[in-house]
């Protein structure tokens, strides 16, 4: 657990790792990492008393989380007055095989962070948002591109949501069986797990000439998803 001077979000009930401690961090430099090197993320709200959690895109600002959806969404229209949301993302870097079934396990990153959503509804935040929808993956790339018609706009609804609360889940450890256990004649192993990037597939109906462009760049077959998307962020919100 972060104990450094840190910037770090404030430690409430929502928020507290209940269960080992010592995987719990609440740093932004944690907190933010982590997201920085996600694409999908699930957010849960209740609407009506019914629990919801739908995946989708998403992107971080400094403290604020944005993420879109059509204008028809019952997510975005139950959260567009300002309602409470949680967002998480996980990891999963491994799958952990024990010798007795308790300490089979995983080893993962995670997020989950509070606050409450929002719809953007000035025009000129709700353009750049959507500017950065684009670009905070590839960037630079919309200004290559068809710009959005008006009705695609009005289409599309925008969130955001100031992160009040977040915490940081991570369990890095391995195999972790009891001490006794290691004596036992049964087979036990980590299996890593990376999602990585595959051949760039081309649309079959570009025109003659058209070549792969440079807001792709980070985007090669073979390089681990999380740095890719990590190096993106950097480069789309780079001083």
């Amino acid at each position: 657990m972060s104990t450094t001077d840190a910037p770090a979000y404030e430690v409430d009930a929502r928020n507290r790792v209940k269960r080992r401690h010592d995987r719990g961090f609440y740093d932004h430099e944690t907190v933010h990492a982590l997201l920085d090197a996600a694409a999908l993320c699930h957010v849960s709200y209740v609407i009506d008393g019914q629990p919801y959690c739908t995946p989708t895109l998403f992107w971080r600002e400094g403290t604020t989380l944005y993420w879109h959806g059509s204008s028809a969404s019952r997510m975005l229209r139950n959260l567009s007055t300002g309602e409470p949301a949680c967002l998480t993302v996980t990891h999963l870097d491994s799958l952990v095989l024990a010798r007795c079934g308790f300490n089979h396990s995983a080893d993962y990153r995670s997020v989950m962070a509070f606050g409450q959503a929002k719809l953007v509804t000035d025009p000129v935040e709700k353009r750049r948002a959507l500017v950065m929808m684009v670009d905070r993956f590839f960037p630079d790339r919309t200004a290559s591109l068809r710009q959005s018609t008006d009705q695609e706009i009005k289409a599309t609804a925008v969130i955001a949501m100031e992160i009040e609360r977040a915490s940081a889940k991570i369990r890095a450890k391995g195999v972790a069986d009891d001490d006794e256990d290691y004596a036992l004649p049964i087979y036990a192993e980590r299996l890593p797990i990376r999602t990585v990037i595959g051949a760039p597939e081309p649309c079959p109906r570009l025109m003659p000439g058209v070549a792969r462009t440079a807001d792709l760049a980070h985007y090669q077959a073979g390089r681990l998803l999380d740095d890719a998307l990590t190096d993106a962020y950097a480069e789309a919100y780079k001083a």
